[in-house]
Protein backbone atom coordinates (compact mmCIF):
# COMPACT_ATOMS: atom_id res chain seq x y z
CA UNK A 1 0.00 0.00 0.00
CA UNK A 2 1.16 3.77 -0.76
CA UNK A 3 1.42 6.18 1.12
CA UNK A 4 -1.55 8.06 -0.48
CA UNK A 5 -3.59 4.92 -0.14
CA UNK A 6 -3.05 5.26 3.88
CA UNK A 7 -3.86 8.51 3.92
CA UNK A 8 -7.43 7.78 2.61
CA UNK A 9 -7.84 4.96 4.66
CA UNK A 10 -6.71 7.46 7.32
CA UNK A 11 -9.40 10.59 5.82
CA UNK A 12 -12.16 7.87 5.83
CA UNK A 13 -11.66 6.93 9.55
CA UNK A 14 -11.54 10.40 10.72
CA UNK A 15 -14.70 11.36 8.51
CA UNK A 16 -16.51 8.78 10.22
CA UNK A 17 -15.12 10.11 13.47
CA UNK A 18 -16.68 13.47 13.16
CA UNK A 19 -14.04 15.28 11.35
CA UNK A 20 -14.57 19.10 11.35
CA UNK A 21 -13.90 18.81 7.01
CA UNK A 22 -16.05 15.96 6.64
CA UNK A 23 -19.35 17.45 7.67
CA UNK A 24 -21.61 18.37 5.01
CA UNK A 25 -23.54 21.60 5.01
CA UNK A 26 -27.33 21.81 6.11
CA UNK A 27 -30.26 22.64 4.19
CA UNK A 28 -29.86 26.23 5.04
CA UNK A 29 -26.66 27.08 4.41
CA UNK A 30 -27.73 25.27 0.92
CA UNK A 31 -30.95 27.95 0.75
CA UNK A 32 -29.30 30.50 1.69
CA UNK A 33 -26.44 29.18 -1.01
CA UNK A 34 -28.83 29.61 -3.98
CA UNK A 35 -30.45 33.19 -2.81
CA UNK A 36 -26.62 34.49 -3.13
CA UNK A 37 -25.53 34.60 0.79
CA UNK A 38 -22.49 31.91 1.07
CA UNK A 39 -19.37 31.79 1.73
CA UNK A 40 -16.36 28.84 1.44
CA UNK A 41 -13.29 28.36 2.81
CA UNK A 42 -9.55 27.37 1.31
CA UNK A 43 -7.93 27.81 4.53
CA UNK A 44 -9.13 27.21 8.33
CA UNK A 45 -11.04 30.72 9.64
CA UNK A 46 -11.07 33.37 6.62
CA UNK A 47 -13.53 33.34 4.28
CA UNK A 48 -12.54 33.39 -0.15
CA UNK A 49 -13.23 36.77 -1.30
CA UNK A 50 -16.17 36.51 -3.73
CA UNK A 51 -14.34 38.43 -6.27
CA UNK A 52 -11.55 35.54 -6.12
CA UNK A 53 -14.91 33.49 -8.16
CA UNK A 54 -16.44 36.15 -10.58
CA UNK A 55 -19.67 34.70 -12.00
CA UNK A 56 -20.83 31.20 -10.98
CA UNK A 57 -23.76 30.40 -12.47
CA UNK A 58 -22.62 27.82 -15.76
CA UNK A 59 -18.93 27.68 -14.83
CA UNK A 60 -17.17 24.39 -14.86
CA UNK A 61 -15.49 24.00 -11.65
CA UNK A 62 -12.89 21.12 -10.38
CA UNK A 63 -13.22 20.74 -6.82
CA UNK A 64 -9.96 19.00 -6.17
CA UNK A 65 -9.20 16.71 -3.04
CA UNK A 66 -12.10 18.87 -2.05
CA UNK A 67 -15.07 16.46 -1.16
CA UNK A 68 -17.14 16.67 2.26
CA UNK A 69 -20.31 18.37 1.22
CA UNK A 70 -19.38 21.81 2.20
CA UNK A 71 -18.55 23.49 -0.89
CA UNK A 72 -18.91 22.17 -3.52
CA UNK A 73 -22.71 21.95 -3.12
CA UNK A 74 -22.39 25.15 -2.45
CA UNK A 75 -20.53 26.06 -6.36
CA UNK A 76 -24.03 23.67 -7.37
CA UNK A 77 -26.80 26.09 -5.55
CA UNK A 78 -25.04 29.50 -7.44
CA UNK A 79 -25.66 27.36 -10.35
CA UNK A 80 -22.17 25.88 -11.31
CA UNK A 81 -21.48 23.04 -13.18
CA UNK A 82 -19.68 21.20 -10.48
CA UNK A 83 -17.37 17.87 -10.45
CA UNK A 84 -15.51 16.82 -7.13
CA UNK A 85 -12.22 14.80 -7.45
CA UNK A 86 -11.61 13.07 -4.04
CA UNK A 87 -9.25 9.68 -2.56
CA UNK A 88 -11.83 9.69 0.42
CA UNK A 89 -14.70 7.28 -0.27
CA UNK A 90 -16.15 8.87 2.80
CA UNK A 91 -15.95 12.20 1.89
CA UNK A 92 -17.44 11.54 -1.64
CA UNK A 93 -20.34 9.93 0.37
CA UNK A 94 -20.98 13.24 2.19
CA UNK A 95 -21.25 14.75 -1.39
CA UNK A 96 -23.44 12.25 -2.58
CA UNK A 97 -25.71 12.54 0.86
CA UNK A 98 -26.04 16.27 -0.10
CA UNK A 99 -26.77 15.96 -3.41
CA UNK A 100 -29.70 13.11 -2.70
CA UNK A 101 -30.98 15.45 0.57
CA UNK A 102 -31.04 18.77 -2.34
CA UNK A 103 -31.93 17.08 -5.41
CA UNK A 104 -29.30 17.32 -7.32
CA UNK A 105 -26.63 14.27 -8.53
CA UNK A 106 -23.00 15.36 -7.71
CA UNK A 107 -20.65 14.36 -10.28
CA UNK A 108 -17.97 12.21 -8.10
CA UNK A 109 -14.64 11.27 -9.01
CA UNK A 110 -12.41 8.49 -7.23
CA UNK A 111 -8.98 9.63 -7.94
CA UNK A 112 -5.58 9.78 -6.58
CA UNK A 113 -4.65 13.70 -7.42
CA UNK A 114 -0.66 12.74 -7.53
CA UNK A 115 -1.77 10.52 -10.56
CA UNK A 116 -2.78 12.44 -14.27
CA UNK A 117 -6.28 14.28 -13.42
CA UNK A 118 -8.81 11.91 -15.26
CA UNK A 119 -10.24 14.96 -17.47
CA UNK A 120 -9.67 16.41 -20.90
CA UNK A 121 -7.66 18.89 -21.50
CA UNK A 122 -9.19 22.30 -20.64
CA UNK A 123 -12.58 21.02 -19.68
CA UNK A 124 -12.43 23.69 -16.35
CA UNK A 125 -13.07 27.30 -15.65
CA UNK A 126 -11.78 27.22 -11.88
CA UNK A 127 -10.31 24.65 -10.05
CA UNK A 128 -10.91 24.99 -6.09
CA UNK A 129 -8.55 23.17 -3.92
CA UNK A 130 -8.65 23.68 -0.07
CA UNK A 131 -5.64 22.41 2.42
CA UNK A 132 -4.62 19.30 1.08
CA UNK A 133 -1.46 18.85 -0.55
CA UNK A 134 0.14 18.10 3.19
CA UNK A 135 -1.03 14.53 2.06
CA UNK A 136 1.40 14.81 -1.34
CA UNK A 137 5.03 14.73 -1.57
CA UNK A 138 5.64 15.98 -5.10
CA UNK A 139 3.59 18.78 -6.27
CA UNK A 140 5.07 19.87 -9.51
CA UNK A 141 2.60 17.35 -11.19
CA UNK A 142 -0.38 18.50 -9.53
CA UNK A 143 0.24 22.02 -10.54
CA UNK A 144 0.71 20.82 -14.28
CA UNK A 145 -1.63 19.11 -14.33
CA UNK A 146 -3.93 21.95 -13.15
CA UNK A 147 -2.41 23.80 -15.90
CA UNK A 148 -3.43 21.19 -18.28
CA UNK A 149 -7.25 20.80 -17.49
CA UNK A 150 -7.79 24.34 -16.94
CA UNK A 151 -9.28 26.79 -20.10
CA UNK A 152 -6.73 29.67 -21.02
CA UNK A 153 -7.55 32.31 -18.41
CA UNK A 154 -9.00 29.65 -15.98
CA UNK A 155 -8.30 30.04 -12.20
CA UNK A 156 -6.84 28.14 -9.65
CA UNK A 157 -7.84 28.65 -6.00
CA UNK A 158 -5.35 27.07 -3.68
CA UNK A 159 -5.02 27.00 0.51
CA UNK A 160 -2.50 25.43 1.77
CA UNK A 161 0.14 24.90 5.01
CA UNK A 162 3.02 27.12 4.75
CA UNK A 163 5.27 24.66 6.98
CA UNK A 164 5.32 26.27 10.51
CA UNK A 165 3.06 23.78 11.80
CA UNK A 166 5.12 20.69 11.13
CA UNK A 167 7.99 22.34 13.32
CA UNK A 168 6.13 22.09 16.80
CA UNK A 169 5.12 19.48 19.16
CA UNK A 170 1.42 18.58 19.72
CA UNK A 171 0.82 21.73 22.21
CA UNK A 172 2.59 23.54 19.66
CA UNK A 173 4.71 24.95 22.35
CA UNK A 174 7.90 22.99 21.68
CA UNK A 175 9.80 23.12 18.18
CA UNK A 176 10.34 19.21 17.99
CA UNK A 177 10.93 18.46 14.34
CA UNK A 178 13.02 20.08 11.54
CA UNK A 179 12.31 20.75 8.20
CA UNK A 180 11.43 19.75 5.32
CA UNK A 181 9.01 17.34 7.67
CA UNK A 182 8.70 13.79 5.57
CA UNK A 183 8.09 10.61 7.03
CA UNK A 184 9.39 9.06 4.28
CA UNK A 185 12.42 9.72 4.80
CA UNK A 186 12.75 9.17 8.49
CA UNK A 187 11.24 5.73 9.60
CA UNK A 188 10.80 6.79 13.59
CA UNK A 189 8.73 10.06 11.91
CA UNK A 190 6.79 7.32 10.03
CA UNK A 191 6.41 5.39 13.01
CA UNK A 192 5.03 8.50 15.80
CA UNK A 193 2.91 9.53 12.59
CA UNK A 194 1.00 6.38 12.40
CA UNK A 195 0.96 5.98 15.98
CA UNK A 196 -0.91 9.18 16.27
CA UNK A 197 -3.44 8.29 13.63
CA UNK A 198 -1.76 11.57 11.60
CA UNK A 199 -1.59 10.14 8.26
CA UNK A 200 1.29 10.38 5.95
CA UNK A 201 1.89 14.48 6.33
CA UNK A 202 4.64 16.45 4.03
CA UNK A 203 5.91 20.40 4.82
CA UNK A 204 6.27 22.31 1.68
CA UNK A 205 8.06 25.55 0.97
CA UNK A 206 6.89 28.81 -0.69
CA UNK A 207 8.74 27.51 -3.37
CA UNK A 208 6.89 24.44 -4.21
CA UNK A 209 3.64 26.03 -3.53
CA UNK A 210 3.44 29.28 -5.01
CA UNK A 211 6.57 28.77 -7.22
CA UNK A 212 5.18 25.59 -8.88
CA UNK A 213 2.51 26.97 -9.64
CA UNK A 214 4.44 30.18 -11.48
CA UNK A 215 6.49 27.50 -13.11
CA UNK A 216 3.56 25.52 -14.72
CA UNK A 217 2.26 28.50 -16.14
CA UNK A 218 0.25 30.69 -13.79
CA UNK A 219 0.08 34.14 -12.74
CA UNK A 220 -0.56 34.97 -9.47
CA UNK A 221 -3.16 37.42 -8.65
CA UNK A 222 -3.91 37.76 -4.85
CA UNK A 223 -3.14 35.61 -1.31
CA UNK A 224 -3.78 36.11 1.77
CA UNK A 225 -3.01 34.20 4.98
CA UNK A 226 -4.54 32.36 7.70
CA UNK A 227 -3.88 31.06 11.27
CA UNK A 228 -4.67 27.17 12.36
CA UNK A 229 -7.79 28.91 14.10
CA UNK A 230 -7.08 27.75 17.52
CA UNK A 231 -4.09 26.79 19.54
CA UNK A 232 -0.62 28.15 20.68
CA UNK A 233 0.46 29.38 17.53
CA UNK A 234 -3.41 31.04 16.80
CA UNK A 235 -3.60 32.47 20.10
CA UNK A 236 -0.49 34.35 19.18
CA UNK A 237 -1.18 35.44 15.33
CA UNK A 238 1.07 32.96 14.02
CA UNK A 239 -0.05 32.59 10.46
CA UNK A 240 0.16 28.98 8.87
CA UNK A 241 -1.54 29.02 6.23
CA UNK A 242 -1.47 30.67 2.66
CA UNK A 243 -4.49 31.05 -0.14
CA UNK A 244 -3.99 32.07 -3.13
CA UNK A 245 -5.88 33.38 -6.61
CA UNK A 246 -4.01 32.02 -10.00
CA UNK A 247 -4.51 32.24 -13.51
CA UNK A 248 -3.26 30.00 -16.14
CA UNK A 249 -1.45 32.19 -18.80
Amino acid sequence: MNYTDINAKIVDGWVKNGWEWGKPISHEVFEKARNGEWGVYLTPTKTVPHEWFGEMHGKKILGLASGGGQQIPVFTALGADCTVLDYSTEQLKREEEVGKREGYTPKCVRADMTKPLPFEDGTFDLIFNPVSNCYVEELEPIWKECARVLKPGGVLLVGFDNGFNYLFDEDETVIKYTLPYNPLKDEALYREAMDLDFGVQFSHTLDEEIGGQLRAGFILTDLYEDTNGGGFLHEHGVPCFVATRCVKK
